[in-house]
């Protein structure tokens, strides 16, 4: 029987197969790396509970159980809607192909000196330790969130970024938006992450950057008030112990298309960034 099967096998269904293990592998890794995956092992374990009440024909559990599996998955889709919103968000928005993010500005050497005036005053900010967000938006349009902030649309610089995020002003307890390397918009609130295994000891800033480049592709630099440490966080993922060398280095590597610097990867990119600072 099993080898009838398999001589069954079209081109038709080896791609079928293949299309639907990497759909599956999307999904599962999209569960490990939320909080749904507590929901899952609680699925399997009533799943579990269930199939024995069906064994020994506990009719009153069965129908208990029964009940629950027909409400569960309106309930998962109300209880976890953000990190739904957040997948589809990114299946949406994914770029098909790397491009520079500065639009009518699309030389490099405009995107380098750019991206030296965010590290200057990244710099200049973790040595007075002066909190800042800086995000930096790519593919993913963040006109949603530049709506909670005051439209700027001015051209970038050092003494600007400074004196928004200067302590007594205004609009430095949000965040600045970048759009086309001009500053877009100051005074932003963001959507703070959902994730339960963020350190306890980081503040709001940082709850913020992961949130926000969890539902986009935007870079979010961050300068911390307490200790002064610059963090860059990209695809959910926080990076900490970044200088004017690495951080400058980083920002090309994620900004500059046909970038020739070696890409490492973000563990060995952490201790490297924290050894040369």
């Amino acid at each position: 029987n099993i080898v009838h099967r398999v001589e069954t096998i079209n081109f038709h269904d080896i791609i079928d197969i293949l299309l639907l293990s990497v759909i599956l592998f999307f999904i599962i890794k999209f569960i490990l790396q939320r909080r749904a995956a507590r929901l899952i092992i609680g699925i399997i374990i009533v799943a579990m509970i269930m199939l024995i009440t069906m064994i020994f024909d506990l009719k009153a559990t069965s129908f208990v159980l029964q009940s629950f599996y027909q409400v569960g998955v309106i309930a998962i889709i109300v209880v976890f809607q953000p990190e739904i919103r957040a997948a589809l968000e990114k299946i949406g928005n994914a770029p098909i192909t790397i491009k520079n993010i500065s639009g009518d500005n699309k030389s490099s050497s405009y995107a380098t000196n750019s991206i030296g005036i965010i590290v200057k005053t990244a710099c200049d900010l973790s040595e007075s330790k002066t909190g800042a967000i800086i995000v930096i938006e790519r593919e993913t349009k963040l006109g949603e969130h530049i709506k909670t902030g005051t439209f700027i649309n001015a051209q970038l610089s050092s003494q600007l970024l400074k004196n928004i995020f200067f302590n007594k002003a205004p609009l430095h307890d949000g965040a600045v938006i970048l759009r086309n390397y001009r500053l877009y918009a100051a005074g932003c609130f963001l959507p703070l992450t959902s994730k339960e295994d963020v350190d306890e000891n980081m503040g709001t800033r940082h709850r913020a950057a992961i949130g926000i480049s969890e539902v986009s592709d935007a870079i979010a630099l961050v300068v911390s008030e307490e200790t002064g440490n610059i963090s860059v966080c990209v695809d959910g993922e926080l990076m900490h112990g970044f200088n004017q060398k690495t951080l400058r280095k980083e920002l090309n590597k994620l900004l500059i298309p046909n970038n020739t610097t070696k890409t490492p990867n973000k563990n060995k990119n952490k201790k490297t960034n924290q050894q040369e600072e």
